[in-house]
């Protein structure tokens, strides 16, 4: 019966033979020579722990200030990149919400209908309470837009809310105005006002979203989405009611 074959036998040396380990010497030779190292690897000042103080009279524990120092600026560029993160989803999803409600304007099969979607369907696309279409009134006190759904503004308010140049106004705690959110401005602490001109020839008008959450809108938000969403407006406005732009 033959008899199995013993298992080849590694060399002495190479059993001996062990992982390398540095020695503290070594490790602060390494530091010295890449004075970056913790700046590249911050998540390591974490689990360092600082010195122990050294009292006595003169002395100033520079390590332990140096290090709580770097632990402190760490903590703070995590926060900063959290609230980066947080900034830009939310800004994906608006601009997801935007182009939704872009295609849902385009694919109005009638005038009447596209006040509808305004009207109703806006304030589900945007995640808002309300969404109303103001214009101001023709000399003659009525207006081509003067359909259902549409709020009748005096002559030059929307100059005198907007300036000569603004399109935008954001408004983070505010309470509703009746006269651009009609029978919903109740619900409104938060709003976004969109300047709206449709054409040379027609009425000033404005595009008012309203949300019952303060700071949904604020100031300090990018404005070139709702733009857009308001640029779009203007020309399906236009084709429909056929206005020159």
């Amino acid at each position: 019966m033959d008899r199995p074959k013993d298992k080849p036998q590694l060399p002495v040396a190479h059993k001996l033979q062990s992982a390398p380990t540095l020695t503290p010497g070594e490790v602060v030779a390494y530091l010295r020579r890449h004075p970056g190292f913790l700046a590249e690897h911050g998540e390591l000042l974490q689990v360092l722990t600082p010195p122990t103080h050294r009292r006595g009279e003169g002395v100033i524990d520079m390590q332990h200030f140096m290090l709580q120092r770097l632990q402190t600026e760490l903590a703070r560029i995590k926060n900063q990149q959290r609230a980066l993160i947080a900034t830009s989803r939310a800004n994906l999803a608006t601009q997801s919400r935007i182009h939704q409600a872009v295609l849902a304007l385009l694919a109005a099969p009638s005038f009447e209908h596209l006040i509808q979607i305004v009207t109703t369907d806006l304030g589900v696309l945007l995640d808002a309470d309300v969404v109303t279409l103001a214009v101001e009134s023709s000399a003659c006190g009525r207006s081509n837009l003067s359909v259902r759904g549409v709020q009748l503004l005096e002559r030059g308010i929307v100059a005198e809310l907007f300036g000569a140049d603004r399109a935008v106004l954001l408004d983070a705690d505010t309470e509703g105005d009746p006269a651009l959110f009609g029978g919903g401005a109740g619900l409104v602490r938060s709003s976004a006002l969109l300047r709206l001109k449709v054409s040379p020839v027609a009425p000033a008008g404005l595009l008012a979203i309203g949300a019952r959450k303060v700071g949904k809108f604020h100031p300090g938000q990018g404005t070139e989405l709702l733009g857009f969403l308001a640029r779009s407006l203007e020309v399906v406005i236009a084709g429909w009611l056929d206005l020159p732009t």
